[in-house]
């Protein structure tokens, strides 16, 4: 039997943004001010979480899997780059000149894993 998991699956959906969420509250647990979700970057994607602390920008991706596979895997060298244009248009577009971190947030069941300047 076939299923369907493809972007946008409402079931896929929920169980994103209910990680999002999970991380947004880890995120503010550590102090760290969130200053926008889901912010599209045109045709460069979408940054999951932009937060601040301390004048340092944090853009986070939030990563999930099911089963035994782990998210770190979604985490590919494709969505890497993606992810790092996707910050420089955002910088660009607000106008902002500050330090920033590309972050990755993996999220395994009730476990949260917070990866920072992962494109170092």
């Amino acid at each position: 039997m076939y299923y369907s998991h493809a972007k946008g699956d409402s079931s896929t959906t929920t169980i994103g943004r209910a990680n999002e969420a999970k991380a947004v509250a880890f995120l503010e647990a550590r102090g760290l001010e969130i200053v926008e979700q889901n912010y599209f970057a045109r045709k460069l994607g979408e940054i999951d979480i932009v937060a601040r602390q301390d004048g340092v920008f944090h853009f986070v991706e939030v990563k999930s899997a099911q089963a035994d596979f782990d998210p770190i895997y979604n985490f590919t060298p494709r969505k890497q780059r993606k992810m790092i244009n996707a910050v420089h248009y955002y910088l660009k577009a607000k106008g902002i000149d500050s330090t920033f971190s590309i972050d990755l947030i993996l999220i395994r069941g009730d476990e949260v894993e917070w990866l920072e300047n992962v494109t170092l």
